[in-house]
Order: C-alpha cells, then sequence, then structure tokens
C-alpha cells in the first residue's frame, strides 16, 4: 500500500466550537478535505513554543492555512488599527517559525490567506492593516485574479486567469525579502506570491482555494501540487 506523505497543518485557535463545548484548536473541513482529495495526509499540529525543526522533520509537506491577523508589532507597525482582530501572540510565533524553517529546510509548501501574510512578514515585508473599509475589502467575494506566466501558480492551476475566493481585510503593503508577485486582483491586491530559487516548492495566495476546489480543478490543483511536491521529497 503506498502511503499518503505526510502534510502538516499548524492548528488554528477557537474560542467557541458547539460540537466540543469549550475552547479547541480547528481547521477548515474544506481544507482537509482539499488535501485529503490531492492523496495527502493533513496532519493538524498544536501551536506551542517548542522545537518547530524537530517537530517537522517527520513530515514531506506543509500547509499554512488562513486565521485570524498577524500582530502589528510583527511587521514594525507603531500602531493598531480597530479592524484587527483575533490576534494570539502564541499563535503568531508559532507560525512564523514554521515558516521561516519550511522555506529553509525545502519543505513543500502552500500558504493561504492568513499564510501568504506569515510568510510575507516572515521575510520582513508588511501589511496594510485595513484596506479602507467594507467597500474596499476583500470579504465573502469571488473575483478574478490575474496570474503571471510561468510561475508555479500558473503550473498548479493551469490558468492565466482564475475565479478566487477571498476573505480578508488585510493584504500585502512590503513584498519580503526575495518574493515576487504572481497574481494579483483589479484593484492591484497582491493574491500570490512565490520565491524564485526557494528550495522547495512553494506558492502563497490570498484567497481561499479550498473554498471552491471541490468544484473548480484550477483551485484543487494548488492542493494536488502540493501533495505531489511533498511526495516526490519522501
Amino acid at each position: 500500500m503506498t502511503h499518503r506523505p505526510l502534510i502538516a497543518v499548524p492548528a488554528r485557535f477557537s474560542a467557541t466550537t458547539s460540537a466540543l463545548r469549550y475552547a479547541a484548536e480547528v481547521n477548515a473541513r474544506a481544507l482537509i478535505e482539499a488535501v485529503w482529495r490531492a492523496g495527502g495526509e493533513p496532519v493538524g499540529i498544536h501551536p506551542a513554543e517548542s522545537d518547530v525543526a524537530a517537530r517537522l522533520v517527520r513530515f514531506d509537506g506543509v500547509l499554512l492555512p488562513g486565521g485570524g491577523d498577524l500582530a502589528p508589532h510583527r511587521y514594525g507597525a507603531a500602531t493598531t488599527h480597530d479592524s484587527v482582530y483575533d490576534v494570539d501572540e502564541l499563535q503568531d510565533t508559532f507560525d512564523l517559525r514554521v515558516a521561516r524553517h519550511t522555506l529553509g529546510a525545502g519543505l513543500p509548501l502552500l500558504a493561504v490567506c492568513r499564510g501568504l501574510q506569515v510568510v510575507n512578514v516572515a521575510l520582513g515585508g508588511s501589511l496594510e492593516q485595513d484596506m479602507g473599509g467594507p467597500e474596499h475589502e476583500h470579504r465573502h467575494l469571488v473575483h478574478p485574479v490575474r496570474i503571471r506566466s510561468g510561475t508555479l501558480l500558473e503550473e498548479a492551476t493551469g490558468a492565466g486567469k482564475a475565479d478566487a475566493s477571498c476573505y480578508h481585510h488585510q493584504r500585502v503593503d512590503r513584498p519580503g525579502e526575495g518574493l515576487t508577485v504572481t497574481a494579483t486582483a483589479a484593484d492591484g491586491t497582491v493574491e500570490g506570491l512565490e520565491l524564485p530559487g526557494a528550495q522547495g516548492w512553494f506558492t502563497a495566495v490570498q484567497w481561499h482555494p479550498e473554498d471552491t476546489a471541490h468544484e473548480d480543478p484550477a483551485q484543487q490543483g494548488l492542493f494536488d501540487a502540493l501533495v505531489s511536491a511533498a511526495r516526490t521529497r519522501r
């Protein structure tokens, strides 16, 4: 029997979950199912003050999922916008360490929404704390994004343009060191990032491909590419 590549998915803290009665650690079911459909074994990992390198050594790939906002001080901001929400210092510390180690070790990495922002900050980039209120943010929105040719993102989706399901009120301000923009929205929002010359397969998207991956092959292609890269590395 062929073993599924192990894909580490850092858990997200949740204040309430009705089925479990108390605070929990979660990830979106659609995200986990997209990894499973791709042939991977998704494994939630507990955010903790710990040796990230030692914990990730058993994994074949990493998926940094969406979630709440990063603390603005993480990218040098002196003040915090009123719209910033669900900041958790332990979550930030853990995710940033995972991003830096994964890229440094050459582990295949797919970063989604908050995950893209984590990678950007981990490499010294900054974020726009709020895109300008409800009339400008990308929440509950499906819109076209243009994908740059010759990128891993284009290869994974098989498209030069994709319909992206978005839920975010922040976006990349200054890209981190070495990162290049691979996709943009009509309003100029950075929708994709990659790191040319990275040791391992890596792409990041600002949208949520898991929302429509069950019916859109371009979106499922991102998870397929992650698992394929993890299988090759294994």
